[in-house]
């Protein structure tokens, strides 16, 4: 079924719900094993709402969520097809994008296999919240490259507080803040790693909705253009907090481990 074909609503979707001894199940579960990324979604689900939802009903009705519905682009395909960005300048947000999956040898695919592990393609509700939240999914390391948030452990963290405050979800609000309550605990470092957080969440709040971009037409525009136009600031205390545990001789990718001889601060 095309997306612009699908109910707004499936008869077997439920729209809120709130089970924090859940989500603290499954982050006990994620602390234990920071690759387990399928915790994530179990989080997210067990503190789903209704705010979230709203957003993605009145995009979806909108004229741009329309247009974007019409063109029924398959994000994943296209962000994996590199062939297609060949024609780009070197400091487009498609060549940034490039290097950047090449370097974390990660696939837009690659997210969405993860997901399925949570709950199988064939079991999801087909109906334009599953469109919508399938664009939060898919967008995710783009988000990175275009914050300028890392794929060390305080760049997700970082980066979950500014997906929470474009699109509302509690349980991305949850893991960001309890990874940082985790973090400091784990770590002992002096960086301001909760302020980092909330700066991550006041940047997300100012920026235009990262999501409801036209994918295609953002990856053409340079890296510094789009983070103009669509007013993304500068991770400041981020960066801050990299170059304090650099300086503790704690790792900058997960302070919690202890001393590595990795640098780079400033990623993407």
């Amino acid at each position: 079924m095309l997306p612009i074909e699908r109910p707004l609503h499936h008869p077997g979707r439920t729209l809120s719900g709130f089970q924090p001894l859940k989500a603290l199940r499954h982050f006990r579960h994620l602390v234990a094993d920071k690759e387990d990324t399928e915790q994530v979604f179990h989080i997210i689900e067990a503190l789903k709402g209704r705010k979230s939802a709203k957003q993605a009903a009145d995009f979806v009705q909108s004229d741009a969520g329309r247009d974007l519905l019409a063109k029924n682009t398959d994000i994943p395909t296209m962000l994996d097809d590199h062939s297609r960005w060949a024609d780009c300048g070197d400091d487009s947000v498609a060549a940034h994008y490039m290097r950047f999956m090449k370097r974390e040898g990660l696939t837009a695919a690659g997210l969405v296999e993860e997901s399925y592990k949570w709950q199988p393609k064939d079991k999801r509700p087909e109906d334009l919240y599953e469109w919508y939240f399938e664009r939060l999914r898919d967008t995710h390391d783009l988000f990175h490259v275009l914050t300028g948030y890392g794929r060390d452990a305080l760049g997700e963290l970082c980066l979950l507080g500014f997906s929470y405050a474009q699109n509302h979800n509690r349980g991305v609000q949850f893991i960001a803040y309890a990874g940082a309550h985790q973090m400091r605990k784990d770590s002992g470092s002096k960086a301001p790693i909760f302020a980092a957080v909330r700066e991550g969440q006041r940047l997300g709040a100012a920026a235009a909705k990262l999501a409801h971009q036209d994918v295609e037409s953002l990856m053409r525009e340079t890296l510094a253009d789009a983070r103009a136009r669509l007013n993304i600031g500068e991770p400041e205390l981020y960066r801050q907090c990299l170059r304090t545990f650099e300086a503790e001789g704690l790792s900058t990718q997960d302070p919690g481990k202890g001393s590595t001889g990795q640098t780079g601060c400033c990623a993407a």
